[in-house]
């Protein structure tokens, strides 16, 4: 007799295989568009034959990559959440959290995944087609949309079924009747909305809701379903109240939607897609759940964003081929006897990774791991070590290339090189204030810095072997940027090329770690691409209120000097950095911030700049700033506590540069404006 426990362990295996495998195929896709890219830039450059297909698919390869590996991501638990309330909750309660958390995220993308396969089925009806030269039918490329959304959901009812699975055989059966039942509906509904009179609702809409009251009693409790409710409803009750009160209101009620499903602990892109969902039905005159679908494919549909995965990439070819050891014992010999002599030579090692990775959490993983050990090893005090390398790591963002400036860049309009190119100076500037600050510490703090061992001038420049690789690959990628060879997306994959070709020299290199090393890419790309989704649809809905203009209108009457806006905004960002990741941050505000300071008369590029820098304050300020909890994760015992001690200085140093280049702007626009 086959029991509940069975069914449950049967479709959880079924379900891990299958999103392993959508893992497998979203790497094979990556490596395909690093190969077609690389063979762009060649046959351009060396042939002068430019290709006519290459951007197209490689964009489409990026769609591919961004939903099939979803179900992955959530197989391997990388979808990040906030974590304030629900980590301090006893183990049992935070099961029963987690577990109406999933209910909660899989509502969302039950309604993301239908709406997605009538918009593809729509596509195929009326014979929808590209507007470039290749004239793709387009439900080819979204097929894999549809398809990686509804694996999604598949991986995400696994996570139930493992902490929460059927009682016995009836109830394990219930689900699977559910869910199949309501397919079958939907499918009969059609691709278009069937409304129910005078409602406002539609039968897919009621469908799904009668599929979940069957499923969650089955799977998790009554209770569970009466807390399901109770989320769903109070959200969407808020958004009822406020919606007749003014535009205030409607923000402050979206912005309440917000915190609320991350602070019980919703995953981060999902809570932004719930909200837009929510005020989609609730808070428009009609529902369109049409945007769902239609923000999904256009949002991720630009080349830029496959830069993404390619600085991925490369950060993590670089790490394991060993060029970061080298590179830092280069720079600890080069600083030798100085006060604080290997904080300074983190923080410069720190600055070159950042300039070849784009990534911060890359950066202060890959140095805490080269660094941290050595400096404690050294008698360094754990609060500067750990400090040192929290601040060093958030050059990674600043120092282009920056995978926080090209969604920047792709989501306001602005020109991703010339962001790379005002990145320069201030990221320059950091440096050198975390220098001084170090130097500072070092000479008052007795005892936090020993001094250094002394080298000679030849052991120092034979040390200098360790940066020509590094050096090597800035050339490439900087270089085939700003010379015009390529596109920043082009010089990611030129990058990417340059770092295998490393790994190789050094011996590092294996078909089995380019494939791990892509895994984990595709998994990275896979959550942060859904956070951009569910911005999109939130921002969709903040467009369609009028939000910004309302704000800005207000502002401008309210007649506030562009000094206090601007320190009301870095005050927002510094406070919505100690609960939120960055890229949602940056993400949630920009359709607000963005018209805001424009209307100021700010440059775009400069604003860019501006916000990565605040941005990279909320990655080292607590409760949630990420690179602490990377840091944790590897010092050992080190807690908490101290790693946050030794990274508040330099929380006041990155403020005070933010100061600088808000009176010295020319710090940030002066080197485009001589490049250009």
């Amino acid at each position: 007799m086959q029991t509940g426990d069975d069914v449950d362990h049967a479709f959880v295996r079924l379900v891990d295989r299958i999103s392993f495998l959508s893992g497998i195929l979203s790497a094979l896709a990556l490596i395909a568009i690093v190969s077609i890219i690389c063979y762009e830039v060649m046959s351009r450059s060396v042939f002068n034959e430019p290709t006519v297909w290459v951007t197209e698919y490689a964009t489409y390869l990026l769609l591919g990559i961004a939903f099939m590996a979803l179900a992955y991501a959530q197989r391997e638990g990388s979808h990040i959440r906030v974590e304030l309330v629900v980590g301090q909750l006893a183990p049992a309660a935070q099961r029963k959290a987690e577990l109406l958390t999933l209910w909660v995220g899989l509502f969302f993308v039950t309604f993301a995944a239908w709406q997605m396969v009538c918009f593809n089925f729509q596509e195929f009806v009326n014979d929808t087609r590209n507007w470039g030269l290749l004239a793709t039918p387009q439900w080819i490329p979204e097929l894999p949309v549809s398809v990686g959304l509804g694996m999604f959901a598949l991986a995400i009812l696994a996570d139930i079924a493992k902490l929460g699975g059927p009682l016995n055989r009836f109830t394990g059966w219930t689900v699977a009747g559910a869910m199949g039942s309501l397919t079958v509906v939907l499918m009969l509904l059609g691709p278009y909305p069937v409304p129910i009179a005078q409602s406002g609702l539609d039968w897919g809409s009621v469908a799904i809701v009668a599929a979940f009251a069957i499923a969650i009693p089955a799977w998790s409790g009554v209770r569970m379903l009466g807390a399901f409710a109770a989320v769903i409803v109070a959200v969407a009750l808020v958004f009822f109240l406020v919606r007749d009160l003014g535009l205030l209101a409607v923000g402050l009620g979206l912005v309440f939607g917000m915190l609320f499903f991350l602070l019980i602990g919703v995953r981060i892109a999902l809570a932004l897609g719930l909200v837009g969902m929510l005020g989609l039905y609730v808070l428009l005159p009609q529902p369109q759940l049409s945007v769902l679908a239609e923000r999904s494919w256009n949002s991720l549909n630009t080349f830029t964003l496959t830069a993404i995965p390619m600085f991925v990439l490369m950060g993590g070819l670089l790490l394991r081929s060993g060029v970061t050891t080298q590179m830092f014992d280069a720079l600890l010999r080069w600083f030798g006897r100085t006060p604080g002599g290997i904080a300074h030579a983190s923080v410069g090692a720190c600055g070159i990774f950042a300039a070849v990775s784009g990534s911060s959490l890359a950066t202060a993983a890959t140095m805490g791991a080269v660094a941290c050990p050595e400096m404690i090893r050294r008698g360094y005090s754990p609060r500067l070590t750990y400090g040192v390398i929290a601040a060093g790591g958030t050059l990674g963002i600043l120092i282009p290339p920056s995978i926080a400036m090209i969604i920047y860049g792709t989501t306001v309009g602005a020109p991703i090189t010339d962001l790379f190119i005002a990145g320069i100076v201030p990221g320059l500037a950091l440096m050198a204030s975390f220098m001084a600050a170090i130097f500072v510490w070092s000479l008052v703090i007795t005892g936090s810095a020993p001094r250094g061992t002394p080298y000679t001038l030849g052991e120092k420049f034979a040390a200098l072997v360790g940066v020509f690789p590094f050096m090597a690959l800035i050339v490439s990628v900087l270089g085939s940027l700003y010379l015009g060879i390529a596109t920043p997306t082009e010089a990611g994959a030129i990058g990417v090329a340059v770092s295998v070709v490393l790994c190789v020299l050094r011996g590092k290199f294996s078909w089995r770690m380019l494939g791990e090393t892509a895994l984990e890419t595709v998994k990275v790309t896979s959550f942060l691409l859904l956070i951009v989704v569910g911005a999109s649809i939130l921002s969709w809905v903040f467009d369609a209120l009028e939000l910004p203009i309302t704000l800005v209108a207000e502002v401008q009457e309210v007649d506030l000097a562009p000094w206090m806006v601007m320190a009301l905004i870095a005050l927002i960002y510094i406070l919505l950095g100690m609960f939120i990741d960055p890229i949602s941050m940056m993400l949630m505000t920009l359709p607000v911030a963005y018209p805001l300071v424009m209307a100021l008369g700010f440059d775009k590029i400069w604003f860019g700049i501006a916000l990565v820098m605040m941005i990279e304050v909320g990655m080292i300020t607590p409760p949630v700033g990420i690179i602490l909890f990377v840091l944790r994760g590897i010092s050992g015992d080190v807690p908490l506590k101290e790693i946050v001690h030794g990274v508040m200085p330099f929380v006041a140093v990155i403020l005070l540069n933010v100061v600088l280049i808000y009176f010295y702007p020319e710090i940030v626009t002066w080197l485009p404006g001589q490049m250009k």
